[in-house]
């Protein structure tokens, strides 16, 4: 099913019972693929049940489409068969590396964007469009300091990927104002010069001040959206016009009802521009 242009919900399995006996119908999810990737058992049961009724996006966290090899072939099968399974309305997954001559690693790592990477990621998303069957989409990176060596700037970095690879684009606004406040930039110059004409969802989210550099902010996911994320989603709806947008929460997560709230603020927005649309 294609996801609806309102609010979706990053879906947790304590809230599978609110989930199918009081969400609105217009609602759709977002998991995690690796939590299914499975052969049976109760949490494909409670992913199968939950795609009879919602629409559903697949948001990645470890093919590692910025490292230097192919993504994980036995991964890319499991994935596959996921998709055929619960037909979701979109795949994304991470601009970032996670897997290195055999290792993984639990983060999603940044690098320096040189004609070389963007040969790399070009080549590794279409490898995995192709032994997907769909198109991908990709998430804006969040930044915690300056990396030396680039080529292109973020934007043009991403603009250029979406020309040769045909993918998509994710962008999450919480990692574009944590990486403006780390990096001292300006989170409007970047959202005005994204490619937004390539942008398949949004992702909003809270975020934290690090506990030993009060300085620096961490794309934590563990509280409420902040203000000045709310403009700058306002500030993307009035440029590009209202997208499928996620209210995401991994940690500290709250109770099905609050979730909501947050989500019917998005939809208000999303409406709005609708109509002005």
């Amino acid at each position: 099913m294609s996801l609806s242009p309102f609010a979706g919900i990053g879906f947790k399995p304590q809230h599978f019972d609110d989930a199918v006996r009081s969400a609105p119908t217009d609602l759709w999810l977002e998991v995690h693929p690796e939590n299914y990737m499975v052969d049976g058992g109760p949490r494909l049961a409670m992913l199968d049940a939950l795609a009879d009724r919602f629409p559903l996006s697949l948001h990645g966290v470890s093919l590692s489409l910025a490292a230097a090899a192919l993504p994980d072939a036995v991964q890319l099968q499991r994935l596959r068969r996921l998709i055929d399974r619960v037909q979701p309305g979109l795949v994304s997954e991470h601009l970032a590396w996670s897997s290195w001559a055999g290792r993984y690693v639990p983060d999603l790592l940044p690098f320096p964007r040189t004609h070389e990477a963007l040969e790399h990621v070009v080549r590794n998303v279409m490898h995995t469009q192709e032994r997907l069957g769909r198109q991908i989409s990709l998430e804006n990176p969040s930044h915690y300091l300056v990396l030396d060596g680039h080529d292109w700037s973020e934007t043009d970095f991403l603009a250029e990927l979406v020309r040769r690879s045909g993918c998509g684009l994710l962008l999450d606004i919480n990692n574009v104002y944590v990486s403006a406040h780390n990096l001292r930039s300006d989170p409007l110059d970047y959202l005005d010069a994204f490619p937004l004409h390539a942008v398949t969802e949004i992702h909003l989210a809270g975020h934290a001040v690090d506990e030993t550099d009060t300085t620096l902010l961490i794309d934590s996911h563990d509280a409420p959206i902040a203000d000045p994320v709310w403009s700058l989603y306002r500030h993307v709806l009035s440029r590009g016009g209202a997208r499928p947008t996620l209210i995401e929460r991994d940690g500290e997560v709250p109770v099905f009802p609050v979730l909501l709230e947050e989500r019917q603020r998005a939809n208000a927005l999303l409406t709005n521009e609708a109509v002005l649309a």
